[in-house]
């Protein structure tokens, strides 16, 4: 058995999406799906420490991103706002905070 979506969940997933994307994209995130820098950047240690954040912002990104395109997917299969380990109801206080959770309040605490 599914649950109805309550409110307005497709259009903030899509939004969180369209957010993400733009992100990336201003991160530099190029085709290849990693970041890219002009060849001619100075290559200092301050640049290198500002790579490696950028790195670790856009992995940030990109596995939120999965979260949200999986929550569109549950969307479209009628499981969105079920657990996907115990199969109980994610309550709409959360999934009103994390639109994009798999997991039960309960589950998440187990993980």
């Amino acid at each position: 058995m599914s649950i109805e979506p309550h409110g307005d969940e497709r259009e903030i997933l899509e939004g969180e999406r369209v957010r993400i994307e733009h992100e990336l994209s201003d991160l530099g995130l190029g085709e290849s799906g990693s970041l890219s820098y002009d060849p001619n950047f100075a290559d200092t240690s301050q640049v290198t420490a500002e790579r490696g954040e950028a790195e670790v912002l856009a992995s940030e990104l990109k596995g939120t991103l999965t979260e949200v395109e999986d929550a569109l997917i549950r969307l479209e299969d009628g499981t969105y706002g079920r657990c996907i380990k115990c199969q109980k109801e994610i309550g709409s206080e959360r999934l009103a905070a994390l639109p994009m959770t798999p997991l039960c309040i309960t589950c998440s605490s187990l993980d």
